[in-house]
């Protein structure tokens, strides 16, 4: 099967959506308001849909792999918005290296955790 894919876009939850849109946009991701409950966020070509709904469950076992160019200048900018000081329950992990590749992780103020990763070259 071929899909021609474009892009994948997943549906995550807040728990305050409000308090998600403005970290959401201090984190450099543009948002496009579809409705009063949902918002596209972009950077790029990449993008997600952040939903006025909030499902424990669902929200806690939520992951985010956002594959990046360069995962130091990454970590250094995200570890520079002060995050971790802006949002209650914003945490930060600094990079870790894998057979795979490294990466770094946040979790957003909902506890949706973000992997943002880069892949070793082949």
């Amino acid at each position: 099967m071929n899909h021609k894919a474009i892009s994948i876009r997943p549906f995550i939850g807040a728990k305050d959506y409000e308090l998600s849109r403005n970290f959401y946009r201090d984190l450099g991701f543009q948002e496009i308001v579809l409705s009063d409950a949902m918002s596209l966020f972009k950077t790029g070509q990449t993008g997600f849909y952040l939903q006025n709904a909030y499902v424990k469950d669902w929200i806690d076992n939520s992951m985010i792999f956002l594959e990046v160019e360069d995962v130091d200048q990454h970590w250094k900018e995200l570890s520079a918005l002060d995050l971790t000081t802006k949002y209650q329950g914003v945490r930060l992990t600094g990079i870790r290296k894998y057979d795979w590749g490294r990466e770094c992780f946040m979790h957003d103020p909902s506890g949706i955790l973000w992997h943002f990763g880069q892949f070793n070259n082949p």
